[in-house]
């Protein structure tokens, strides 16, 4: 019988992660604030934690994690904008270092010890200094997402259904992990992990609705009202710009959500919905996921099929990829779609975009799209036609 088998006493999980974080706060320590702020959000996150309790004082366009964290840390340092900024920085950078520990460990339920260091080594490489990880909180939405992965593959189905529901109320991205829950552990299983990821969300959304409904249905909507950007549905619509709201929004205000940030979508997001829905339940219907590298490329794809289907597109989505990516393809491929996929994110924001070149913009979408579309085909081809080298893979002959 041959079987993959994870041991945790042959690889110590902690080394790149200190290793990380350690270069991490070099890199803080050394940079000026404006250089540390770079070109990231924390000037609205400072903003919206200094307006009152988010979805009871004011709406958000976020899920209700993050403002309320935010709101925390703001009140932690009495208001001062540098510390807050800096105690982000750390934050995010300690969360990035437990993404790294969790790509670790799935990646050893899949492949030898030096394969998996030569994977967590070219992740470490890649993100260490990406600006994306410490300026945004996507970091947050990773780390919840790889650990419910993590436990799913562990068939630890409450944890994982506890880690997708709480990654659901950062941003909507981990519960797409649901399908794949559906796939690996089969319906028993699988309803567990939806039934608590579907209480944790019901239940926060449910409580915010009951004390403040106007705040909270403000910020429920504020995401689909806003329209299209980035993404070759705002080409098609004319919004040639970004995710920002307009500029006459007032947050004390909830009805001022409702002002319009563009053209409206010339195609309904529920009408291409239903088409992208069909393609992934086609391929949910037909796949197997007999192996770890099948459930994770699954995944990747659920992912990748929702960023192409969505209105709008964030640059610093490409930290979501880059871990599914780096674990699903040989070595050269995952490196090589990975350095692309930076590439063209970085061109986008800040290359571009931050200097007012809109002008590339229509170009740098298209191509960026293109990339996600063989990133697609990558996946399902993995789904259905599995080759990586054995070598590759952590196989044990079991007597």
């Amino acid at each position: 019988m041959i079987r993959n088998k994870f041991k945790i006493n042959n690889y110590n999980y902690l080394y790149f992660s200190a290793l990380f974080f350690l270069g991490r706060m070099i890199l803080i320590l050394a940079l000026p604030l404006e250089g540390l702020k770079s070109y990231g959000d924390y000037w609205n996150y400072f903003h919206i934690a200094s307006l009152g309790t988010p979805f009871i004082d004011l709406w958000v366009e976020f899920p209700p994690f993050f403002p309320f964290l935010a709101r925390l840390l703001y009140q932690l340092v009495g208001g001062s904008q540098h510390s807050f900024e800096y105690l982000l920085a750390i934050l995010f950078s300690f969360v990035q270092a437990g993404n790294l520990f969790l790509f670790q460990v799935i990646a050893r339920k899949q492949y030898a010890v030096e394969e998996t260091k030569k994977r967590t080594l070219i992740y470490l490489f890649i993100i260490i200094n990406l600006f994306y990880g410490w300026a945004y909180f996507d970091s947050l939405v990773v780390f919840t997402l790889l650990l419910g992965v993590y436990w799913i593959l562990e068939q630890k189905d409450i944890k994982a259904g506890i880690a997708l529901g709480i990654g659901g109320l950062i941003k909507w991205f981990p519960v797409l992990a649901l399908a794949a829950a559906w796939k690996w552990r089969g319906r028993k299983g699988a309803l567990r992990t939806i039934f608590t990821a579907f209480v944790l969300v019901v239940m926060a959304w449910g409580i915010l609705f009951s004390f403040s409904p106007e705040f909270t249905r403000a910020s429920f909507v504020s995401q689909g009202i806003k329209g299209s950007w980035e993404t070759v549905w705002a080409i098609m619509d004319g919004n040639l710009g970004t995710g920002n709201f307009n500029a006459e929004i007032n947050r004390l205000d909830p009805s001022t959500v409702y002002l319009s940030t563009g053209n409206e979508a010339k195609l309904s997001p529920w009408i291409s919905l239903i088409a992208f829905a069909c393609v992934g339940f086609g391929i949910f219907l037909r796949s197997k996921l007999d192996d770890e590298i099948k459930m994770i490329s699954f995944t990747g794809f659920t992912v990748v099929m929702f960023i192409l289907w969505s209105p709008g597109y964030s640059p610093q989505w490409v930290l979501l990829l880059l871990p599914f990516v780096l674990l699903s393809f040989n070595i050269w491929r995952g490196t090589l779609m990975s350095f692309i996929l930076v590439l063209i994110n970085i061109l986008e924001w800040p290359i571009f975009l931050s200097r007012g070149w809109f002008h590339f913009l229509e170009e740098i979408i298209v191509i960026r799209t293109i990339v996600i579309l063989v990133l697609a085909g990558l996946f399902v081809y993995n789904i259905f036609n599995n080759k990586i080298d054995k070598e590759e893979k952590n196989l044990e002959i079991v007597s």
